[in-house]
């Protein structure tokens, strides 16, 4: 049989188990920290009015003096969560348009971990979103949790499209004095170059019409001798 000397082996065996109840303490006040850090992170989307509103249809409490509370209409019901996936696809589409973004700039460093983290805990609060609309979709029609967001994105485009008119229609007055300003002022420079050109050739024309009286001028002193000649020949 071995003798083992438990003496030497104290020391490792303290080492070890030292090592590892820090190990432990450090990453249970990290993950703590992290935990308080993500915690205390502005939300990446502001407050979900919309499903605060259906919530507060859903369960509504009674009023003072009442044992009941007042029955919402079904309807009501099924309106507000189809706005609730209205914002959801909103959502989505928010998401999905930043995620590169974000990535390029991560890669370059731009923004920190934080701004990550942030959109990192929207999507997950997303998609806890969408399944929560699901559930509740089919909780009051049976199978609409499979069309509620099909007729949600059909809702979110024509929105999005109605508020692209008011938007075109409301810079229309602004386009069209912009227009005029600038059709008035390529007149004005069109009738000054007529102008500079008109000018031109009349200081041009006023040139030429001295050099003819020029040469005119020049002409009558040989016509006398000319006649002379003639007037001898005859003789």
């Amino acid at each position: 049989m071995f003798d083992i000397d438990w003496t030497s082996l104290a020391l490792p065996f303290a080492y070890i188990t030292v090592l590892g109840g820090s190990l432990y303490t450090f990453s249970t006040v990290y993950r703590k920290r992290k935990a308080f850090e993500n915690a205390n992170l502005e939300p990446w989307f502001p407050p979900h009015l919309q499903r605060n509103i259906y919530l507060t249809l859903l369960h509504m409490e009674p009023e003072p003096g009442q044992e009941k509370a007042p029955k919402v209409p079904d309807s009501v019901i099924r309106a507000a969560l189809l706005r609730r996936a209205v914002e959801d696809i909103r959502r989505i589409i928010q998401i999905r348009t930043s995620k590169q973004a974000l990535n390029t700039l991560l890669q370059r460093g731009s923004v920190g971990d934080d701004l990550n983290q942030r959109f990192t805990r929207a999507e997950k609060e997303i998609e806890e979103e969408l399944r929560d609309v699901v559930t509740e979709a089919n909780a009051l029609a049976p199978g609409w949790g499979q069309t509620i967001f099909q007729s949600a994105n059909e809702i979110a485009a024509n929105t999005m499209l109605r508020t692209r008119l008011e938007e075109i229609e409301g810079r229309a007055a602004a386009d069209k004095e912009w227009w005029d300003k600038r059709r008035e002022a390529i007149q004005k420079n069109f009738m000054k170059e007529l102008e500079e050109d008109s000018s031109t050739k009349d200081s041009t024309k006023g040139a030429s019409d001295d050099e003819g009286v020029l040469v005119d001028s020049a002409t009558p002193a040989s016509t006398p001798s000319g006649g002379s000649k003639k007037k001898k020949g005859k003789k």
